[in-house]
């Protein structure tokens, strides 16, 4: 198979779908108008298609002329509530803004869909791609799996991949890891219950006002103090309310952070003793707390054999230049991680930045003027479908693993 030079037949397509889904970018996990188009992107394929009953989610199962295992490809929906600034010809105008580049994801698995589809015959199994919506912070992935998304060929899959476009880096340089790819996102939302009164008289109240701002600078002297900072953790406040009237002390405060970890023992941790440390300073200044660490999206973990399978087999079609071993976790985070906890694989970023846009001067995703290169679709379409063929057209699946923790990457060479 030439599937670099196969996906160029496809990219005219994939530019235009990207634009018109970039034009009219919903928000969410119900995105009807989006779903519509991949679908009818979609028809014609030699695909089982099932949609969401609670979202609007997409799986297109592709079976292979011969039976073998299952693979997952995921590519996500799903935009963003960002006023978009870039003024380019297809920008969006309704106030939301592909500004994660989910537009290509999807764009790019349409791609990968159709080259796969057209080499059926070929493979030894079964390709499962995964069209998500809300991955932006309402965990869309596990809407799709409690749906049964791991079942959709009759079998798990050995294998998910999924390529994520990257604003600051570089025009088609893949780059990856073993490991923790990404942090966990959590939430830490504290309520402060006191006592109001007049502001004159302080003393006569139980002020919640002191306790939340105290609990800010105490935050960050937490995790310089009672965390490795070989198992890095973020919070960072960006959620204060308390009072109506300048002259009124309040009965309640609040407070609302994210919390960002690499390792599930570091959000025991700070499950327990985060409210704790709130719980605390509340009580000396009088007051009461309701206070929580709520778990958003889990660490993504890519496992180590997957990790090292596609770094190889991106290597080997693009060239070594192309492909690159992450010096460093990421602090954000991605819902694929619920994937990874059932399935072993690689959550793999892709560099889209315009050769017109400086690397000292590119904007990072989820700005309002940060733009994405149509030129990597065709090759994020024969990445995904390289990874699919790559499990599905030898003569013995590959063996399914566990996802692995934390790997020494200094053995991986590209």
């Amino acid at each position: 198979m030439e599937l670099v030079r196969e996906s160029d037949e496809y990219a005219a397509g994939m530019v235009e779908l990207r634009r018109e889904l970039h034009r009219d970018p919903e928000v969410g996990l119900v995105l009807p108008r989006t779903q519509a188009r991949v679908l009818d992107a979609l028809a014609g394929l030699p695909l089982d298609i099932s949609t969401g009953k609670e979202v609007t989610s997409v799986v297109g199962v592709l079976r292979g002329g011969r039976p073998g295992p299952t693979v997952l490809l995921r590519g996500d929906m799903d935009a963003l509530p960002v006023i978009e600034e870039t003024g380019l010809e297809y920008a969006s105008e309704n106030g939301n803004m592909h500004a994660c580049g989910h537009d290509l994801h999807t764009a790019g698995l349409v791609g990968a869909a159709q080259l796969l589809s057209a080499h059926r015959e070929e493979l030894r199994g079964n390709v499962v791609f995964m069209f998500q919506p809300g991955e932006e912070g309402l965990g869309g992935a596990g809407y799709m799996l409690r749906e049964g998304l791991l079942q959709a060929s009759g079998e798990t899959p050995i294998a998910a991949y999924a390529v994520h476009v990257w604003g600051l880096a570089a025009k088609g340089l893949f780059e990856t890891r073993p490991g923790t790819m990404m942090a966990g996102s959590n939430q830490l939302h504290v309520t402060v219950h006191g006592r109001g009164g007049h502001g004159s008289t302080p003393h006569t109240t139980a002020d919640p006002v002191p306790v939340v701002a105290e609990l800010v600078s105490a935050l960050q002297t937490y995790v310089t103090r009672r965390v490795s900072v070989f198992d890095p953790v973020v919070i960072t406040v960006t959620q204060l309310s308390a009072g109506v009237a300048i002259n009124v002390i309040p009965n309640s405060a609040k407070l609302g952070a994210t919390v960002r970890t690499l390792s599930n023992e570091t959000f025991e941790q700070l499950s327990h003793e985060l409210p704790a440390l709130a719980e605390s300073i509340a009580k000396a200044h009088g007051c009461t707390v309701d206070a929580a660490l709520d778990l958003q999206y889990p660490v993504t973990i890519n496992d180590a054999d997957r990790t090292q399978h596609a770094i190889s087999q991106l290597s080997t079609l693009f060239g070594p230049e192309h492909v690159q071993v992450a010096p460093n976790s990421q602090m954000g985070a991605e819902d694929f991680s619920m994937v990874l906890q059932e399935v072993p694989g690689t959550f793999i970023m892709l560099g889209a930045r315009p050769d017109d846009v400086p690397a000292d001067e590119a904007p990072s995703n989820h700005s309002s003027i940060v733009r994405f290169d149509d030129d990597v679709l065709p090759m994020q379409a024969a990445a995904l479908a390289q990874l699919a063929v790559s499990h599905l057209t030898c003569g013995r699946p590959a063996q399914a693993g566990r996802p692995q923790a934390i790997q020494d990457v200094a053995s991986l060479t590209v």
